[in-house]
């Protein structure tokens, strides 16, 4: 108890000295909504060890209300403590009287299988008992949006990496890389995308439950700071039929003892036998994976064959229509990283990566063979080429994706009984809302959600 005071009065006295008023205890759900309950800081000592109480059945809402599906298996009763990880605890320079801590779900003095972080957590130890360290980065590309009139329209008009846009948008892309920094977050390149208004920032690589927690923040600084300029800031897959949609491209690395496992000099494509296994494991389980990397109806307008959006089951060095791209050494010693591109970020992150690492474990256990890379177009094919090529389209929609996840016994082994059936109980329901729907009416829905 004396080392916990210690703890307390450690954090306090920092709040104190950044004048934060109130900490944020930051949770995401299985609809991928970024939600809080602050603490003020006057009544901190009553909730630093356990934490702040939520009911259960939020982990069972959808993303079109706050109500829990009876399918879940989760109901109005019960509750789950939010209990911080004092060590993510950042002060919000967008939101100078705020800070903001990351928890764990926490249930009769145990961690909730429901919990998406804890489910991360799980998959991380995973990968530690098969010797692997897994470090990654989240990839957003996002829109900037103003209105006219009642119309939403992008905040340029310019094209991919026009430095046109740069200048037009310098004050608020500096704004959000300065708040990244200033939340310890490193931003390694931006540069404005195809769209109108489409902007994208990368940010460093990092050990897996870091990349997820950092992905949470990012979208929090970016719709934040560009509130504060009177613009819109959306990561919707799809906003825009005519105009590029927004990926959030998951870069992976494996990594043991400081040594990183993926590149090999001497093989012709770069890559180690494990890393060819981990690949091959992602792409075995991708349709049913793709129900928790790409969970919205809205995503499948966005993954298209000719739009860099990763349509097919296939994976090519340095080829953006495949969805698993492994980036090539211009050193030529081999890749040390690749991309899986059908990512978006209606997904939550905890999942999303959980999920990743636990297909590429199943590659790495069975040592899956991966077939050859595609050097091309895999869309420009003759069918009976995909077909030899072991080319296969994935699914064109959340509800194919859906059937293919419930049918994946790796993927519901390594979520756990009872976070898969909440898990695709959200899906399901958000499926069921939405599967008609037009373009106009996600967009109305869905823009300010992600």
């Amino acid at each position: 108890m004396m080392m916990e005071n210690k703890a307390l009065k450690k954090v306090k006295k920092s709040l104190q000295e950044a004048g934060v008023k109130f900490v944020r205890v930051l949770w995401c759900d299985n609809a991928n909504i970024i939600r809080g309950k602050a603490v003020h800081i006057d009544m901190l000592s009553h909730y630093f060890e356990d934490g702040v109480a939520i009911s259960a059945g939020m982990l069972g809402a959808p993303v079109m209300y706050d109500s829990v599906i009876p399918a879940s298996g989760l109901t109005p009763v019960g509750e789950v403590s939010l209990k911080p990880d004092w060590q993510t605890l950042t002060a919000l320079p967008y939101a100078p009287s705020h800070a903001r801590v990351f928890s764990n779900m926490i249930q009769n003095g145990h961690g909730w299988d429901i919990c998406p972080r804890g489910f991360l957590s799980r998959m991380i130890a995973a990968a530690e008992s098969a010797g692997l360290e897994i470090q990654a980065a989240f990839e957003n590309e996002f829109y900037l949006l103003q209105k006219n009139g009642e119309e939403i329209v992008g905040a340029d008009s310019t094209i991919f990496a026009s430095t046109q846009s740069m200048d037009g948008n310098l004050d608020v892309i500096n704004d959000i890389a300065d708040a990244l920094v200033a939340q310890k977050i490193p931003v390694e390149q931006y540069y404005p995308e195809s769209g109108p208004g489409q902007q994208e920032i990368s940010v460093r690589y990092t050990h897996a439950l870091q990349a997820a927690d950092w992905q949470v923040a990012f979208r929090e600084t970016v719709r934040a700071i560009a509130n504060r300029h009177y613009l819109t800031a959306s990561f919707l897959p799809k906003i825009f039929a005519d105009s590029a949609g927004n990926g959030c491209h998951l870069h992976l690395s494996l990594w043991r003892d400081g040594k990183n496992l993926l590149p090999d000099g001497e093989d012709v494509f770069g890559l180690s036998p494990i890393a060819k296994a981990f690949i091959a494991g992602i792409l075995h389980h991708l349709p049913g994976l793709m129900a928790i990397t790409t969970p919205s109806p809205n995503s499948y307008r966005r993954i298209r064959p000719h739009f860099w959006s990763g349509a097919f089951r296939c994976w090519g060095v340095d080829n953006k229509e495949a969805a698993v791209r492994v980036i090539s050494n211009p050193k030529g010693t081999g890749s040390t990283h690749f991309e899986l591109k059908t990512v978006d970020a209606t997904a939550n992150p905890y999942l999303a990566l959980g999920a990743v690492i636990a297909a590429g474990l199943d590659g790495v256990t069975k040592n899956l063979e991966l077939g050859q890379p595609i050097a091309q177009d895999p869309g420009y094919l003759p069918l009976d080429e995909r077909i030899l090529k072991g080319i296969s389209p994935l699914p064109e929609n959340l509800g194919v994706a859906i059937a293919h996840l419930q049918q994946d016994d790796i993927l519901l082994q390594a979520l756990s009984p009872k976070l898969a059936q909440a898990f695709l109980a959200v899906r399901q329901a958000e499926w069921e809302a939405m599967k008609d729907w037009e373009l106009a009416a996600e967009v109305k829905l869905l823009l300010e959600r992600y």
